[in-house]
């Protein structure tokens, strides 16, 4: 009887299975055909002379105008940067907003000004025509935003039209000029990344589609600013090098530039229908996604002082080994942003192909820092805001610390003297030293929301880091057939992750996909319980936000190695360095003042033994120093925070070295 009842059950449950799919292949079915009546005449569509209208319409503007605006409208694929000539600026351009039904594009230029909360817009006779998928960065040594490339499309998304123009921007005027190349430029594009190496601009990757099928590229290009050619460096066949990609991150290094992860299809042999009698089964090629996990450096040898001019530079590619600590599971859609020598990565979404029917996506809201040096992941958490006033004491210990190092300033201002000019005798007291101060004028008071959680899980948010901020717009979010783009924008401060700031953020808009879509998400609602979504009522319900108040603040945790990693780890040789190290609860400020003295020696000996070359003022010595110093703080920062965290837990709020305290302590107290 038991037996009989297990039958009968696998039987309903085939039995409901075999109706959803026959209901689901309807529902395709009457989809096909009102797309097929709906969309008769999107592949006819001249996107050519769409294009020319816009041009037409944008030559109207006289002049470049910037005006007092609502923050931007939701969109996608979009970039955000910081302006290189502005620590209070980010600018916004493009991106494309698509309801389910219709797709639109953007070409507008956005600003926020950090420090009045202040978003504006700009028009120009002469701007990039809409799109999205684009790619952009600072120049470098040259200044300026550079811009290449793009797609633009129907509304339906019939045709598509890929862009290889090249534009630059002027942070200061807000205007755009196109660039007009010797020679051959890269072919268009979408999806690629760009950064910079000095005085040239680097472009990798991207895909090209056509409708019919999508091509990744992996070809590497190289402009050069000061000479306005575009130049693609052959290598031998069998030279090894990075598989084509698109939405991979590509950062700059003092050598070159390095490339993490990034998404392609690729195609894979599988079996086709059933084993015949003979014993054979067909096969088939299909395209599968990958997530790409490798890391490579792009070594680049710039060319011989007597090389003539427009002289390309040599590059050679070298495969890191695996990072240390890697987001797991491997994730799309998170690209990082660069900042002092780290990239910042946000979210993205892990897609796990159940069945050629539907694939299962998980998204992610969590925050890495990846050391580029040291080729290692740091899972940032937000942290506990401290009391203030554990830092009082400083302030005494400050004026101790002055008044017991200026013997030691005075010395070291004889050293600097006697280095500039070894045969003058130079008085000290005559000097000028310019200090390192980190000022910030607050021009307006804003009062922002700030939350105790990471923002809502999301794939492909706009990353900026400006003034050690980090800054996430937008971003994607899906659930079923529908597609949300987020309509809202975050800043993190990476220095004391104390919170996120709400800049902004509205409703979701409301999805117009076809009543098809609609069942089959209806559909999967009943078969799971979603925790994301309640109903299918979507107007003016945004995707749900965990509460502050009832959600425990996440301390930063300890980093548990692999015992792969470990492995690779011990392969490497270990180099000591005997610089200054930051201490727990120190600012960059207090670092660098406790250690200025043996960071300006660091750079008179790096100078005398031809390291680099350094005007031997006091004040570039200084803030050469000040260089060094940030970038150790920096690199250390988040080991400096998991100990904070631990001591924190332990009940020690400050770690003081008694040397500092000097004769202001007596050894009974210090016993004590």
């Amino acid at each position: 009887m038991v037996k009989k009842d297990k039958k009968s059950k696998v039987a309903e449950q085939k039995a409901r299975v075999a109706a959803k799919q026959n209901k689901k292949a309807a529902q395709k079915e009457k989809k096909g055909k009102s797309k097929g009546n709906d969309d008769s005449d999107a592949d006819d569509v001249d996107l050519e002379s769409v294009l020319e209208e816009y041009a037409k319409q944008q030559a109207l503007y006289l002049k470049v105008t910037e005006v007092v605006c609502e923050p931007p409208s939701p969109r996608a694929s979009s970039t955000i940067i910081g302006s290189p000539s502005n620590i209070n600026e980010l600018f916004l351009f493009g991106g494309e907003f698509y309801n389910g039904a219709l797709a639109t594009f953007f070409n507008d230029l956005f600003i926020y000004l950090i420090d009045r909360g202040e978003w504006r817009k700009v028009t120009s006779p002469n701007s990039p025509l809409p799109r999205s998928g684009h790619a952009w960065c600072r120049g470098g040594n040259a200044g300026g935003v550079y811009l290449f490339g793009g797609e633009f499309s129907s509304p339906k998304q019939g045709t598509f039209y890929h862009y290889n123009d090249f534009w630059r921007l002027d942070p200061s005027t807000r205007e755009w000029t196109r660039l007009e190349t010797k020679g051959k430029g890269p072919p268009a594009r979408s999806g690629h990344r760009m950064t910079y190496f000095k005085n040239y601009i680097l472009l990798f990757g991207g895909f090209q589609d056509t409708s019919q099928q999508t091509k990744y590229l992996q070809d590497i290009w190289i402009y050069d600013c000061q000479n306005y050619i575009w130049h693609n460096p052959s290598l031998p066949p069998a030279t090894q090098k990075p598989d084509a990609r698109s939405s991979f991150s590509f950062l700059p290094h003092d050598l070159g530039a390095v490339i993490y992860g990034g998404y392609s299809r690729v195609k894979t042999i599988t079996a086709a229908g059933k084993q015949t009698k003979g014993g054979t089964q067909g096969v088939r090629s299909v395209l599968k996604p990958m997530i790409h996990q490798d890391t490579w450096f792009l070594r680049i040898m710039l060319p011989l002082t007597e090389s003539t001019a427009g002289t390309a530079p040599s590059i050679r590619w070298e495969r890191r080994k695996k990072p240390a600590n890697a987001p797991n599971p491997p994730r799309a859609g998170a690209t990082m942003a660069y900042h002092k020598g780290r990239g910042i990565l946000f979210g993205g979404v892990h897609d796990v192909e159940e069945s050629e029917e539907g694939i299962d996506s998980e998204f992610f809201d969590q925050l890495f820092a990846w050391n580029i040096e040291r080729n290692r992941y740091f899972q940032l958490s937000l942290r506990r805001p401290r009391a203030m006033n554990r830092k009082q004491p400083l302030v005494e210990r400050g004026n101790a610390k002055r008044g017991r190092g200026k013997a030691d300033e005075e010395e070291l201002l004889r050293n600097l003297a006697a280095l500039e000019s070894p045969n003058l005798a130079v008085d000290p007291d005559a000097m000028e030293i310019d200090t390192v101060v980190e000022k910030k004028e607050e021009l307006v008071k804003i009062e922002q929301k700030t939350l105790m959680t990471m923002p809502h899980a999301r794939f492909n948010a706009q990353l900026a880091v400006q003034d050690d901020v980090l800054y996430i717009f937008g971003g994607t979010y899906e659930h079923g057939d529908r597609e949300y783009t987020f309509d809202e924008m975050y800043a993190v401060d990476l220095g004391k992750l104390d919170g996120v700031r709400e800049i902004y953020q509205r409703e979701l808009d409301n999805w117009h996909g076809s009543e098809g879509s609609e069942s089959d998400s209806q559909d999967e609602e009943d078969d799971s319980d979603d925790e994301y979504m309640d109903g299918d009522d979507l107007k003016g319900v945004p995707l749900p936000r965990d509460e502050v108040e009832s959600v425990p603040i996440v301390v930063s945790e300890k980093i548990v190695d692999s015992q792969d990693d470990v492995e690779d780890e011990q392969a490497e040789p270990i180099i000591t360095d005997t610089r200054p190290h930051p201490r727990p609860f120190e600012s960059l400020r207090e670092f660098f003042s406790r250690s200025s003295l043996e960071w300006q020696e660091t750079v008179m000996e790096a100078s005398r033994k031809g390291n680099f070359d350094l005007d031997t003022s006091v004040k570039e010595i200084r803030k050469k120093a000040f260089e060094m110093a940030e970038t150790k703080w920096w690199d250390c920062r988040e080991e400096i925070t998991a100990l904070e965290d631990q001591q924190e837990e332990a009940g020690i709020g400050e770690v003081v070295s008694i040397k500092d305290r000097g004769s202001e302590t007596s050894g009974a107290a210090r016993r004590r």
